[in-house]
């Protein structure tokens, strides 16, 4: 099955949409999709190959779908540590940390330090509405995973990356390559640009509004939130 991809404006449109005549709340989708990244987490990193997670969160949504997949990846048995350096003021995300404080989830303010410590990282930092540049303190947390070690998931989109264009020409992103990527609700046009096993994630995307937005929704199975795919196609531009 070939994805259609989903423009950044598009994107925007249908979270609005979600929000409004699907009946959903921010804290529903949010909360969707950091499960969903925390599948994806669990099938290519089991806790068998190393329980040490490190999430490396952005002040915005992105960031909040991985405070979710920190928690979702504490009750896995994993062992995740969160960095969080541009934390709002918004309820929401204090309720996110809280959560996260309340099991004892460490948070840490030394991305590289912590860096040397871990088995895989999440990279929550930036998503399908980022646009250069790329403020303190994240661009050498970027250029740390791009250099890592070890493996690193990207949520919705490499973090720097452009998402109409991919890969940057120059900056901390430039030759960022994660291992993984899981998309939300569905691939943007960077993945045409990406080289890596690919997910695409949150299974409640209702059928009118995927018509609507030409969304392909997966065959999901079981209890599965996400499914492994191939071939992307670029989809109509909204």
């Amino acid at each position: 099955m070939a994805f259609r991809t989903l423009t950044a404006k598009a994107a925007a449109e249908l979270d609005k949409e979600l929000m409004s005549t699907g009946a959903f709340s921010l804290d529903q989708l949010m909360e969707l999709a950091g499960l969903s990244v925390s599948q994806a987490i669990y099938r290519l990193h089991p806790p068998s190959a190393g329980r040490k997670i490190l999430i490396a969160c952005g002040p915005g949504n992105n960031g909040g779908d991985g405070l979710v997949c920190a928690r979702h990846l504490w009750h896995y048995k994993y062992q995740p540590t969160v960095y969080y350096p541009k934390r709002p003021s918004n309820a929401l995300y204090q309720r996110l940390t809280q959560q996260l404080v309340d099991l004892g989830v460490p948070f840490t303010e030394d991305f590289h330090g912590a860096l040397k410590d871990t088995h895989h990282v999440v990279d929550a930092i930036f998503g399908f509405s980022f646009s250069p540049p790329i403020r303190e303190p994240f661009p050498a947390v970027i250029a740390a995973m791009r250099d890592a070690n070890v493996p690193v998931t990207s949520v919705d989109a490499p973090s720097g990356w452009g998402v109409e264009t991919g890969i940057p020409e120059d900056g901390p992103a430039k030759g960022f390559m994660p291992d993984a990527l899981v998309s939300l609700t569905a691939p943007k046009p960077l993945v045409r640009y990406y080289r890596g096993r690919h997910f695409v994630g949150g299974r409640f995307v209702p059928p009118g509004i995927a018509e609507k937005y030409g969304v392909d929704i997966p065959e999901y199975q079981g209890v599965d939130q996400i499914v492994e795919v191939g071939e992307v196609a670029e989809g109509e531009k909204l």
